[in-house]
Formats: C-alpha cells, sequence, structure tokens
C-alpha cells in the first residue's frame, strides 16, 4: 500500500514537472517571437536614420563641392586677370624698351654722323697745318739764306742777338744754382732719414725668432714608442688623421719628429703626444678626445696671444676677430721669422719714426702692426696677403688710412700718406736686419732658376726674371714670333705650369712683356 502511494506521488510530481516545462516552453517561445517583432522594428527604425543622414550628408557634401567650384572658378578668374594684366604691363614695357633702343639707335647714328664730320675737319686742318708747316719751313730757309748773305746786323738785330745769349746765360745760371740746391736737399733729406732709422732702431728691443717646419718631442723612454704606434700602426694614423701631422719615428733614441708646414697644426700634436704621453691612456678614441680639447684651447691661447699684442702696443680696440688672425701670425713664420714678431717690430720701428715727424702715430702704428695680418689666412683663401689683409680690415671696420698705409707696404701701391712710408720704410728695416730671416742659399737659389728654366722652355721667350723674391715672373718674348693674342696665352700656359710643378708659399705672378722697339740715329 505505502508503496502504491509513492508511486502514485512520483507519478504526479513527474506530470507537474511536464506540465511547467511545457508552460515554460511556451512562454520562452512568445518571449523569443516579441524579442523578434522589437529587433526587426528597432533595424528598420535604424536603417530609416541611417538612410535619411547618409541623404543629408549627400546633400551638404554636394553644397559644398558647389561652393569649392564656384571658389576655385572665382580664383581662375582672378589669376586669369592677374596673368593677363601682367602680360600686358611686360608688353608695355617691351614696347618702351623698344621705344628706347630706337632712340638709342638714332642717337648713336647723329653721334656716328658728328664724328665723320668731325674727322672730316680734323683732316681738313691737318692738310691746312701742313701747308701752313710746309711754308713756315720755306720762310726759314729763306731767311737763313739771307741772314747768311748780310754780312753786318742792324742795331736792333744787335740788342735781340744779345738779350738771346743773356738769358741763356742766365737759364744756365739758374739751372746750376737748382740743381746744387736739390743736391744739397737731397743730402741733407738723406742724412735726417739716416737719423730718424736709426734713433728708432736704437729704440726698438727685437728678438731674433726663428722657427722650423719641424718639432721635435722626447720621450721618456723607448718603449713609448711602441706604445705611439699602437698596434698595426693605428694610433700613428689616429694622430696624424686628427691632427693632419707627419709622426716621423725612427731609429732617433728617446724622440719622436714632427713635420709640417703649418705650425698651428704642428703645435697642436705636439701638445696632445705630451698629453698623451703624461696621461698614459693612448688609443684611437682617447686621441681624438685630446686633439680636440688641445685645438680648443690653442684657439683661446691664440686670442690671447693677439689681444695681449694688441695691449702691449697700446691699441687695445680691435675686433675681436683681428685680434685672433693676430694670434695666428705667433705661428706664421716668413723666411724663418716669426710674423707676429715681425708685425710688433714693424709697428714699433713706424711709431717712432712718426713721433719725430709729428705725423699721426695711432694709425702708423695700427697700420704696421696689421701689415702682414693677410699672412694669417693665406693658405686658406685666394690671393695675395696684401689684398687679403685689405679685405680683412675692411671688413672689421678700420679705417681707410689704415688700409692704405697697410697695402703699400711692398710697393704695389703708390703712397699717399706719410705714414704709408713710414710703414714701407720698417717692414724694410725689420726684414733686412742681420738675423731676422733665414733661409738656405741653395734651395732659394734653385727655386729661382726652376721658375726661369720653366718660362725659357717655352717657345718665344727671350728672357725670363724671377724677382720678388721669387714672387714675380717677368718674362720678355720675342714681339716678331708672338703676337699680343699670343702673350695673353703664354702667361696662363706658364702659370699652370709653375702650379703643377712647384711648391710655394702665396702666389707667383706672371708678367709677360712684349714690345716693339724702331731704333734710329740722327748723325
Amino acid at each position: 500500500m505505502t508503496t502504491v502511494v509513492v508511486a502514485i506521488d512520483v507519478a504526479i510530481v513527474a506530470l507537474a514537472a511536464v506540465v511547467a516545462f511545457l508552460l515554460v516552453r511556451r512562454s520562452a517561445r512568445a518571449r523569443l517571437v516579441q524579442t523578434q517583432l522589437e529587433a526587426e522594428q528597432e533595424a528598420r527604425r535604424v536603417l530609416g536614420a541611417a538612410q535619411q543622414e547618409a541623404e543629408q550628408r549627400l546633400k551638404d557634401a554636394q553644397i559644398e563641392a558647389r561652393e569649392k567650384l564656384l571658389a576655385a572658378r572665382s580664383e581662375f578668374e582672378r589669376e586669369s586677370l592677374e596673368y593677363r594684366q601682367e602680360l600686358l604691363a611686360a608688353e608695355r614695357r617691351l614696347d618702351e624698351r623698344e621705344l628706347a633702343a630706337d632712340e638709342r639707335v638714332r642717337a648713336l647714328d647723329a653721334t656716328s654722323r658728328e664724328l665723320d664730320e668731325r674727322k672730316r675737319q680734323l683732316d681738313e686742318r691737318e692738310s691746312v697745318v701742313a701747308m701752313q708747316e710746309d711754308a713756315l719751313a720755306a720762310a726759314s730757309a729763306e731767311q737763313r739764306a739771307q741772314l747768311e748773305r748780310i754780312a753786318g746786323l742792324t742795331s736792333e738785330q744787335a740788342k735781340a742777338e744779345l738779350t738771346r745769349r743773356m738769358e741763356n746765360e742766365a737759364r744756365i745760371d739758374a739751372a746750376k744754382i737748382v740743381r746744387r740746391i736739390e743736391e744739397e736737399a737731397t743730402q741733407e733729406g738723406n742724412n735726417r732719414a739716416r737719423r730718424l732709422i736709426a734713433m728708432a732702431i736704437q729704440r726698438v728691443a727685437a728678438d731674433h725668432v726663428v722657427e722650423s717646419t719641424v718639432s721635435v718631442v722626447d720621450l721618456p723612454n723607448d718603449e713609448m714608442k711602441g706604445r705611439i704606434i699602437g698596434r698595426e700602426g693605428r694610433n700613428i694614423r689616429a694622430l696624424e688623421t686628427a691632427t693632419g701631422v707627419d709622426l716621423i719615428v725612427d731609429d732617433t733614441p728617446g724622440a719622436v719628429l714632427l713635420s709640417c708646414f703649418d705650425p698651428v697644426r704642428r703645435e697642436v700634436a705636439r701638445l696632445a703626444l705630451a698629453r698623451l704621453m703624461l696621461d698614459g691612456r693612448i688609443h684611437p678614441g682617447r686621441i681624438e678626445e685630446v686633439v680636440g680639447k688641445v685645438q680648443t684651447e690653442l684657439d683661446e691661447k691664440i686670442f690671447r696671444d693677439g689681444e695681449a699684442a694688441a695691449i702691449e702696443l697700446g691699441q687695445p680696440d680691435f675686433h675681436p676677430e683681428l685680434l685672433r688672425l693676430l694670434g695666428r701670425l705667433q705661428f706664421r713664420t716668413s723666411y724663418g721669422q716669426n710674423v707676429l714678431a715681425h708685425s710688433k717690430e714693424v709697428a714699433w720701428l713706424a711709431a717712432h719714426m712718426a713721433t719725430e715727424l709729428g705725423v699721426d702715430v695711432r694709425i702708423t702704428k695700427r697700420a704696421g702692426l696689421l701689415h702682414d695680418i693677410g699672412k694669417a689666412v693665406d693658405r686658406e683663401m685666394e690671393g695675395t696677403h696684401l689684398t687679403i689683409g685689405r679685405d680683412l680690415l675692411r671688413k672689421y671696420g678700420e679705417s681707410e688710412e689704415v688700409i692704405h698705409a697697410m697695402e703699400c707696404h711692398h710697393g704695389d701701391v703708390d703712397p699717399r700718406s706719410v705714414e704709408a712710408v713710414l710703414v714701407t720704410a720698417a717692414d724694410a728695416l725689420s726684414a733686412a736686419r742681420p738675423g731676422a730671416r733665414r733661409e738656405i742659399l741653395e734651395s732659394y737659389l734653385k727655386r729661382l732658376e726652376k721658375l726661369e728654366a720653366i718660362a725659357n722652355d717655352f717657345k718665344g721667350v727671350q728672357k725670363a726674371f724671377a724677382i720678388q723674391a721669387g714672387r714675380e715672373l717677368r718674362i720678355i718674348v720675342e714681339s716678331e714670333k708672338l703676337s699680343d693674342e699670343d702673350a695673353v696665352w703664354l702667361s696662363r700656359d706658364i702659370a699652370k705650369r709653375i702650379e703643377g710643378e712647384l711648391t710655394y708659399p702665396g702666389q707667383i705672378k706672371v708678367t709677360v712683356i712684349r714690345e716693339t722697339r724702331a731704333v734710329e740715329f740722327a748723325r
């Protein structure tokens, strides 16, 4: 009985579960259908809104495109109008130029006609003058013949002859007096000039500064040579690349040679090598670092040297760049003479002579100090140190008086002031005094002989002279073999050959002289 009841309960529960499941399923289906309907409605609503928005954007885009089209059309019309106006203006200018050209042509024609008329008149005058000269010659001959026939002279003729002789004697006496006065004045001027120069030289205590193109760096031991060279020579290559100086490591014990024509680079290499040996770390990276620092410090030292030279001469108001260039002259030599020391010496000599003569000492002293300023950069710029120096002084605001006194010191420009003459004299004194400059005589003569030999190799050359210490080559050609045009090409060809075969500082001026001489003797 109990079992039957339990079975019935279970069946009821199962039936209730089935009924509940069916009810839930029906409810879920109803909700699903409702959700699908709502989703379709929402999709239709979104689609409609999207279509409306797309239509509105399309309308806006069409309106914007029309506006841009109108703007572009108006801009094109404006540019077209401007272009047409420019064309019309250019056409007007062209018409005006054509009219001006026509006027010039007419003026030239008138001038040509006037010149032809003047030439005709001159020809007529020449013919008349020639006829008059012939008549005068005939009259003079006739008069001379008559005088020869006449034995005596009238009183008037005697007076005229006496007057003429007295005038000739007076002219001769006056010429003798003038010559004597000129000789005395010249002698007095020479004596006074000698006194001035001697006094100026006595008041200047000049140093004998001579430099070469090789520096010697002492090594603490021979082991340091190997460290300087480095593995497979990388250290020495790095140092030569960074400084531009040739390092010569030979069998000389305890020394390394630095060879370079540029004293600044040679000094950088010397200081950098000394600092590397003191530091002990020698490798390519460290070499580049030390060389960079030494170059910076040397630039500062160069400026200080130039400033010190200007202050020493009482001229501290130079442009900073001129002070830097003055400092660079400390590392520039001319025939072994230090150019900065030479410039200071010229400034002192010129200033002392200017004081004695009572002329402007300031201009003389500044021009003497700056007369070789172009040598500070003549290896880097084209032209002579005179033209370079003149351009630098004008660039940095020096007065025309100082520039003129500077550019006259080699005689290329005629002096117009006493200050210029004094600077020229002081430069010659400083360069010519014993011990100031040196050069191996043999190499100097070889350079001059080579210049002359190059010129003599060309056809038509009669003589060649190397002058101005090898800075100018003067060539005399045979006029019957070479024309004026050939002389121009000859100067260019010789200059090109000198550039290719010789090594020299600055530049060499090649002058070709072609002349025709007509000689006749009056017997």
